[in-house]
């Protein structure tokens, strides 16, 4: 868990659009899925909002 503190928050912005992408294509195949990269990308998308908020301090 101490390698997610050292990672820059433009990478966790990178892993939420992959998921965000991934979650399109794959819509129409899996909706278990599909749901599942939603909910990943938005979680990344936090963390990356949340450090960016915390290294600003």
């Amino acid at each position: 868990m101490s390698s997610f503190g050292k990672l820059n928050p433009i990478t966790f912005y990178f892993v939420s659009i992959i998921s965000f992408v991934l979650a399109n294509v794959i819509r129409e195949q899996s909706v278990p899925a599909y749901y599942l990269s939603l909910m990943v990308g938005v979680i990344f998308f936090f963390l990356g909002l949340y450090k960016r908020v915390n290294s600003n301090k």
